[in-house]
């Protein structure tokens, strides 16, 4: 990110946003520790910090980044990765933007709005991962009068927050079943109240995200209205690592050794047995929910098709009012 934006308070930056997001995808709050390893690296020529710190929320998709710790990847390329964990998501990218963490996971929504509001001069360093069916779901209660997405118009409808990726995806599934939102009551609920929220009738339904979805599915509390994962939203990417782009300049290799480490990592993750006995670690779940939970899809290489799509959906639902051009932001791999 370009030094303007450090001439601000650091709690100040993302307000300049628009209230930019909670900015997991899609869960909640929890901590980790310092991981990772040293030395030698494995690409063209030593990194230029050989220390970084990547900040992160306890979520699923972030499976792959704990199987790099844990296996060793990142110190194979020279790297000695702290996996600092954020109360939420505005503030990792806040500490991303202000110089404290590296690079950071984020949904790419407070990534877009950011750029798109000249808070922040962003890149995106890798993909993380895209919607995958039954993993974020519009849920209602069983005794509820809501069945369809129909249902939905008026209704008073539980997201993680406002101008949030849970946000973004209900309007989004709404619109595409010609369903009007604009009388929808928004209660902003963290994920893991929402089912008894659901329960308690305080609302007509919510977007509920792995592991509660799971949880409540099988508890009775909650059954499903939509998946959000269908339709135009189908392989829609949802969360990626950014860090700004005077860090990205300044640390090329350190940059492409982090994305080496990612590719791999991702690669092995394709294999649900590498990964489902770190669920409980970092993500706060319990065993036999991480054997059963719907997974989002992994990625590691950011894809401009793909993820153009995510700010022109922006722009569509009235996020950002000007047009990203996501190729420019995107941190193109080394190739020696």
């Amino acid at each position: 990110m370009s030094p303007a934006p450090h001439v601000l308070p650091r709690r100040n930056l993302l307000k300049l946003a628009g209230g930019v997001v909670s900015a997991g995808a899609l869960l909640g709050v929890s901590g980790c520790g310092l991981l990772g390893g040293s030395q030698n690296s494995s690409g063209n020529g030593q990194v230029e910090k050989a220390r970084i710190k990547v900040g992160v929320l306890p979520v699923n998709d972030l499976a792959p980044l704990h199987l790099a710790v844990r296996n060793g990847y990142f110190r194979d390329e020279g790297l000695e990765v702290e996996v600092a964990t954020a109360p939420d998501g505005t503030a990792a990218l806040n500490s991303t933007i202000g110089g404290d963490y590296d690079i950071t996971y984020s949904s790419y929504v407070p990534f877009f709005q950011a750029q798109a509001s000249g808070v922040a001069d962003l890149k995106i360093v890798a993909d993380c991962s895209a919607a995958a069916p039954n993993t974020t779901v519009i849920m209602t209660a069983p005794d509820s009068g809501v069945r369809t997405p129909e249902d939905l118009a008026d209704a008073k409808i539980a997201i993680s927050g406002p101008n949030t990726i849970s946000e973004l995806l209900v309007k989004a599934t709404m619109k595409a079943h010609n369903v009007d939102f604009s009388g929808v009551e928004w209660a902003p609920i963290p994920f893991i109240n929402m089912p008894n929220a659901l329960q308690q009738g305080q609302v007509d339904a919510a977007i509920l995200t792995e592991p509660f979805l799971t949880k409540a599915s099988r508890s009775g509390a909650a059954i499903p209205v939509v998946d959000t994962a269908t339709g135009p939203l189908e392989d829609l990417p949802l969360t990626g690592y950014g860090a700004t782009a005077q860090f990205c300049e300044e640390n090329p290799k350190t940059v492409a050794a982090f994305q080496r480490a990612m590719d791999r990592a991702v690669t092995e993750a394709q294999d649900r047995s590498k990964i489902e006995p770190l669920l409980p670690e970092f993500a706060k779940i319990d065993p036999e929910t991480a054997s059963i939970i719907n997974l989002l899809k992994f990625n590691s290489k950011a894809d401009v098709n793909r993820l153009q799509r995510v700010p022109r959906l922006m722009k569509d639902l009235g996020y950002i009012d000007k047009d990203i051009d996501v190729a420019s932001m995107i941190v193109q791999p080394d190739q020696n």
